[in-house]
């Protein structure tokens, strides 16, 4: 299977100069756990939850005075819609992250997440096995 059959193709962004507040806003609205960093109709980072426990919350900074760009993480892992479910999978647990944005033609078509990955039911067993591991990631930090 395709990745790009699972990808959400409505990927919600939010520019690097925007407050972190903003930014926590925006993905509670959409109940979402991301969001894509575009400066400029590119990807200059991604901003997660993880970001917003990890280097705001935990660091008792400012979400108002905190801009996106002080926080996001800036190298970002993308993938190719055409990918194998396994072959992003396996890009996913070698780079370790849980969050894939997909390009084509140098343009931002999807995003895939774990999640996403993890509802297909009929998945093989080394892709299973590569989610389960995945999933842990944050165990062996």
């Amino acid at each position: 299977m395709k990745i790009g059959k699972l990808m959400v193709e409505n990927v919600i962004g939010v520019p690097s100069d925007a407050s972190v507040h903003e930014a926590v806003k925006l993905m509670n609205k959409h109940k979402i756990g991301c969001l894509l960093v575009i400066d400029n109709e590119k990807i200059s980072g991604i901003f997660t939850e993880r970001d917003v426990l990890e280097r705001i919350v935990e660091k008792d900074r400012s979400p108002r005075e905190t801009k996106v760009s002080e926080i996001m993480t800036n190298h970002v892992v993308v993938g190719d819609p055409n990918m194998e479910l396994v072959d992003a999978t396996r890009l996913m647990f070698e780079k370790k992250v849980k969050k894939l944005p997909l390009i084509e033609d140098d343009r931002l078509v999807g995003l895939v997440t774990l999640t996403d990955i993890a509802r297909v039911t009929s998945v093989d067993e080394e892709t299973m096995e590569l989610i389960k591991a995945l999933s842990n990631l944050h165990l062996a930090e």
